[in-house]
């Protein structure tokens, strides 16, 4: 799946090793799926805070030199795609400012949905704001609390929060990372033994950056709970009352990376449990399953598995399309999807073929793949998507369209079909979503295919202002 939904954020924070910015970086790299827009890395030494942060990738932005200029055995990083605020340096995080509690720097992954509210009262307290990013509005609200304390503000700030949060905050002697009692995204803590069995703490988005750095994954910060690293030590404390779980179901349908374990669930697990589902519910007649690289391909060898069939690549996707690229003046038909991705003809041709995607957003980019596997000589195209139709947008920090952008919001699954130009079309059921991720709690979040929200929106007006800005 590509040009469909945007990746929205990663966060990254190290506590207690000599090298924690480098560290940051490693996590942020291996992160990089969750936001290629820009990145940030602020780091301390105990005394001082020094932040960089730039627009585009991380291993372009975080030179030798660059990282030699944020010392410290402290260090929070963060990788962005924006799901509200502008495409701009401005809003790339994290975020710092000095005020009466000390410099700090916070980097949040998520969406907060009264920020609109949050940043109108502040103005009026004379907060003077640099971004129109939610991440900022957090910082204001502690930088504003009258309690004495850091973790107390923060505390503080928190409970006036409405919306994700996944958090992570530096000051010069901790940090602090915390979850909104919802639990929206995810935050893994781990712990790294380096030099002489010294212990140094990581979080961050996906396990997968733990594995990239050698740390070791425990557990998850809980929804609602704050965990505080300091020179005294780890503590783990609630700051919000228990409330009813709501983890992003999307983060195991496309957005995690499959080596990632997420809400304390492999990710490839479950995406293979997907397309064992789909195919039990959605069978095709056809010779041979082919997934829409790169999210497409748990699900695929999942389906290819149950049915039956044999599974090929028969898509070969370019990982190395830039930002930019120079387009031909002649009008090529489909040349961005052309761009991305390549037919194997030698498997397609005369083949029916089974598409497996993860979603169909807008419908565009479907119908292009599809046109093209034809193009490629295959006999008939069956599509199957590994999750229901998505109708409602998120507004919890995951960047998708409108509802009137929505394909399967407005149309019927014939309509889409028709659409698509696909033989036949079917998603997979709600219930057998639940059963692939093992939600026999109800523990998920599944607005964007059924439109029930699991918190109150505060102005659905102004979320959707800043979803089309966004």
């Amino acid at each position: 799946m590509f040009d469909k939904f945007h990746d929205e954020c990663g966060v990254v924070a190290i506590y207690g090793h000599p090298e924690a910015a480098k560290l940051a970086y490693l996590g942020l790299y291996a992160l990089q799926h969750r936001g290629q827009e820009s990145a940030g890395i602020c780091s301390s030494d105990g005394i001082e805070l020094r932040c960089e942060k730039s627009m585009g990738h991380v291993a372009d932005i975080f030179t030798p030199a660059v990282l030699a200029g944020l010392p410290g055995e402290l260090a929070i990083g963060h990788t962005r795609y924006s799901t509200a605020g502008d495409t701009a340096l401005l809003n790339a995080q994290p975020f710092s400012v000095a005020s009466h509690k000390g410099r700090i720097a916070v980097a949040h992954n998520g969406n907060i949905t009264n920020a609109g509210e949050l940043r109108r009262d502040l103005e009026c307290r004379g907060a003077i704001f640099q971004s129109n990013s939610d991440t900022e509005v957090i910082l204001h609200l502690v930088a504003h609390s009258r309690e004495k304390t850091f973790s107390g503000a923060l505390r503080d700030a928190m409970l006036q929060l409405e919306g994700a949060f996944s958090l992570v905050f530096l000051a010069e002697d901790r940090v602090i990372v915390a979850r909104d009692p919802h639990g929206f995204r995810p935050l893994a803590t781990g712990q790294m033994e380096f030099s002489g069995g010294r212990i140094a703490h990581v979080f961050a988005s996906e396990t997968c950056a733990f594995d990239l750095i050698g740390a070791v994954y425990l557990n998850d910060v809980q929804p609602g709970e704050m965990a505080i690293v300091g020179p005294e030590g780890v503590t783990r404390e609630r700051f919000a009352p228990e409330q009813p779980h709501s983890h992003c179901v999307f983060e195991h349908v496309y957005f995690s990376r499959p080596d990632s374990i997420v809400f304390e669930r492999s990710v490839q697990e479950s995406r293979e449990m997907l397309g064992r589902l789909l195919a039990r519910e959605a069978p095709a007649d056809a010779d041979l399953v082919v997934p829409v690289p790169d999210s497409g391909v748990p699900a695929a060898i999942g389906y290819a598995d149950e049915s039956g069939l044999p599974f090929r690549q028969a898509l070969i996707r370019n990982h190395y399309v830039g930002r930019t690229f120079i387009e031909p003046s002649q009008a090529i038909r489909d040349f961005g999807v052309k761009l991305k991705l390549n037919p194997v003809r030698a498997l397609l041709e005369g083949k029916r073929v089974i598409l497996v995607d993860d979603s169909i957003v807008r419908g565009t980019t479907s119908r292009k793949i599809v046109r093209m596997v034809r193009q490629a000589g295959a006999r008939e195209v069956h599509v199957r998507i590994s999750c229901p139709p998505t109708v409602s947008p998120c507004f919890y920090g995951m960047d998708t369209p409108t509802k009137n952008e929505l394909i399967g919001a407005n149309n019927t699954v014939e309509e889409i079909r028709r659409f698509i130009e696909a033989d036949s079309l079917a998603y997979l059921s709600l219930g057998s979503l639940r059963k692939a991720v093992a939600d026999t709690k109800q523990d998920y979040c599944y607005a964007c295919y059924t439109g029930d929200y699991p918190t109150e929106l505060i102005n659905i007006e102004e979320l959707m202002s800043a979803k089309k800005r966004g």
